[in-house]
């Protein structure tokens, strides 16, 4: 399956996810990219919107990040590597990793003078919807999962227009429910499953979040 842009995308995942008219929900997008995804479903939802920050961690040379951190700080191994593989590189570029990740951390927390930057008061007792413009793995996942497990939130709903075999296999580890329109056994990347791949400036985004009430559909009662 392939789609006009993410806009659409969002539209036909927010047309699967109406029992959740009802209940008080909180959409968090897990990119930039999923904003534009998650602002369809939050429209339709009646729900606020937010965006988890995080940035990955690589080692020298290594093409897949060694892990992540979000603005609270919580920081998550990649799974993608085994136990074994994760403690000898952590323990060989300790100091690295460290360094690495005192300045991530920096970075995002001088992001967070936005607004639409995730607030865990929004989280709590709500439906929270994790909404991905497309999953190549389950990290990003991993990442939002360890940021959401220290809030009492009512249940955790993954929702994303396409991923790969290894990602949806995640997302039935980590949701209570799951919304994913396509599967790709070979996931090629995010941005070949939409024919228009554009994504507005960062403030223009953040001003979608902040406003986001403003346009929710009148068809959407609680």
């Amino acid at each position: 399956m392939y789609f006009k842009n993410r806009a659409i995308a969002g539209k036909k995942l927010a047309d699967r996810m109406l029992k959740y008219q009802k209940d008080p929900v909180a959409v968090v997008a897990l990119s930039e990219g999923s904003v534009i995804v998650a602002a369809q479903v939050a429209m339709r939802l009646h729900g606020s919107l937010s965006i988890l920050l995080t940035e990955d961690i690589f080692l020298p040379g290594e093409h897949e990040p060694i892990a992540a951190i979000t603005s609270a700080g919580t920081f998550t191994k990649n799974r993608m590597f085994s136990v074994g593989q994760l403690e000898e590189l952590l323990m060989d570029y300790r100091n690295f990793v460290e360094e690495q990740r005192l300045q991530s951390f920096h970075h995002l927390n001088m992001l967070m003078s936005h607004e639409g930057e995730i607030k865990k008061e929004y989280l709590r007792r709500h439906v929270v919807i994790l909404v991905s413009d497309g999953l190549v793995n389950g990290f990003s996942l991993d990442v939002a999962y360890d940021y959401l497990k220290t809030i009492a939130i009512k249940k955790l709903v993954v929702a994303t227009p396409v991923a790969s075999v290894k990602a949806v296999d995640r997302m039935h580890l980590v949701a209570d429910d799951i919304y994913c329109l396509d599967v790709k056994p070979n996931y090629i990347s995010t941005d070949h499953y939409y024919d228009d791949n554009f994504i507005p400036q960062q403030e223009k985004m953040y001003k979608i979040m902040e406003r986001i009430s403003v346009n929710w559909k009148v068809e959407s009662v609680r």
